[in-house]
């Protein structure tokens, strides 16, 4: 992820025009749009999120493209289909790439559709405040290993995404691709 920097306009000295937006150059009309054209100059920033093995914020240069985000993201997870994402569209600022999400599904992103059979009620489990047996109800969890996820929330203060996941002890990629779609934070 690359961090949310002040905009080229603050470091150079140059002044913004007033009511031109943020990121444009201090030559633009005030009604140009930033990513009319591409350009060396200026920055777009985005929300990579779903799929990724860093989802966030991530800031490039005006002219890039979708995969160009996902990259910056740390790529899409292992298994995950880019098929439904328009690799080559150009981005603009402050849209959402989501990874892993069927086209036009209103899904969890990367869950592709409906939960896999184990879910047990179709409602999503809050990890920050499932109970142990709750737990248990998701696919290839046990006694063991939904003790393990209570353990790390209380450790460290809960969960802050379903990523956090994979720092509890037993929980690994596969566990987690499985798990993703039917748990929240």
């Amino acid at each position: 992820m690359v961090p949310v920097a002040a905009s080229r306009q603050e470091s150079s000295g140059e002044l913004p025009v007033p009511g031109a937006p943020v990121g444009a150059p201090s030559g633009s009309p005030a009604g140009s749009p930033v990513g009319a054209s591409p350009s060396p100059v200026g920055e777009v920033v985005v929300d990579v999120t779903g799929k990724v093995r860093r989802p966030g914020i991530v800031v490039l240069p005006v002219g890039s493209r979708v995969v160009d985000a996902i990259d910056a993201a740390g790529g899409a997870r292992r298994g995950v289909s880019l098929s439904s994402l328009n690799l080559a569209r150009l981005l603009q600022d402050g849209e959402q790439i989501v990874v892993g999400a069927a086209a036009g599904a209103g899904t969890v992103p990367g869950s592709g559709g409906a939960p896999p059979s184990g879910a047990s009620s179709g409602a999503l489990v809050n990890l920050n405040s499932a109970d142990v047996a709750e737990l248990e109800t998701l696919p290839g969890v046990g006694p063991v290993t939904a003790a393990a996820i209570v353990e790390w929330r209380t450790r460290h203060g809960g969960f802050t995404s379903v990523e956090d996941l994979l720092e509890v002890h037993g929980i690994g990629e596969v566990t987690l691709e499985r798990l993703a779609a039917l748990v929240t934070v």
